[in-house]
């Protein structure tokens, strides 16, 4: 699939265009589902949607976000396609991510001004392994436009302490080290996302840990451990984001990128920042890979977002 600048501001000036990328010339001017590629839909109506209609109600919000499977690479190509569709729109982008920490926003800052080398900056700022081909387009976009990028996220070994020891962690921190995790932090152990975070152990090992154990049970010390690690990451991610928008210009739009499980449902970090911002317009997109989706069913995506996007799954990447 190639980008062009020409497709892509067909998301934006012409009315009906039914894709992003390679699609928008095979289907524009419609709704209906498509044969390749993308296929947007609305969960809220069981509808499809075109890529303008999206863009034009994304454009609309204070913050846009967009939850992502990072393993899937054309989840990747329409981040990229999306948010320099949004930055067509004339709206000061501030682009937000979890991939990035904090503690490095100055070498971040850095780089976007020309004052170190990508290689400088790579090699100073811990970025995911797949860097390169995942959000590297994402940074360069950014730079290109001059556009403010925040380094989001808690710093992955003090998420990694608070798993372990629960957020009195937080309490044997510098005064420098404190101003990486959030100021305030509100982590209800009995709503709907500690719920869904507390269904998942059951299925899904710790990041980068085993799996769990035919006898455990939940919930258990360890999974309440790893839910506050997963909150304090929203709580920061939530912070840096309304930080950003409060401290930019009056027309700024944050589009921040995060892995699914922080945005689906509007809770994790999107409902941090409505906590904190309860007037704000937010949108939310998800990315979903399947293995067509001419066929994936709507319905089975019922209030996980705004928009949803259904993406050709690939063969996963070892």
């Amino acid at each position: 699939m190639t980008m062009r600048l020409l497709l892509l501001a067909c998301l934006i000036v012409l009315e009906g265009c039914a894709s992003i990328g390679k699609a928008i010339s095979s289907a524009a001017a419609s709704s209906a589902p498509l044969s390749s590629g993308y296929r947007i839909v609305a969960p809220a109506t069981v509808s499809d949607a075109t890529a303008s209609q999206m863009i034009e109600r994304l454009a609309r919000a204070d913050v846009v976000f967009f939850g992502e499977q990072h393993d899937d690479p054309e989840t990747h190509r329409a981040e990229a396609e999306l948010l320099d569709a949004i930055g067509r729109t004339g709206r000061t982008v501030v682009l937000s991510l979890e991939m990035f920490e904090r503690d490095v926003q100055g070498v971040l800052d850095d780089y976007l001004a020309g004052r170190v080398s990508e290689s400088d900056f790579l090699a100073r700022s811990r970025p995911w392994d797949r860097y390169a081909t995942d959000y590297r387009r994402l940074i360069e976009l950014a730079k290109s436009h001059h556009w403010r990028v925040v380094a989001a996220n808690v710093p992955r070994p003090l998420a990694s302490a608070i798993g372990r020891r629960g957020f009195r962690a937080l309490d044997t921190l510098t005064v420098t080290d404190r101003r990486n995790a959030a100021r305030e932090y509100v982590c209800p152990p009995s709503d709907d996302y500690h719920a869904r975070f507390m269904e998942s152990m059951q299925t899904h090992s710790p990041a980068g840990g085993p799996g769990p154990s035919v006898s455990d049970s939940l919930p258990t010390a360890m999974a309440e451990r790893f839910y506050l690690a997963q909150c304090i990451k929203d709580e920061t991610m939530a912070e840096s984001i309304v930080d950003a928008r409060v401290a930019s210009p009056r027309d700024a739009i944050v589009v921040h990128f995060d892995g699914a499980f922080h945005s689906d449902y509007a809770q994790g970090t999107v409902a941090r920042v409505k906590r904190r911002q309860p007037g704000w317009t937010l949108a939310v997109v998800s990315a979903v890979p399947v293995a067509d989706p001419v066929v994936a069913p709507i319905v089975t995506q019922s209030a996980k977002a705004d928009f949803v996007i259904f993406t050709r799954r690939a063969q996963r990447r070892p």
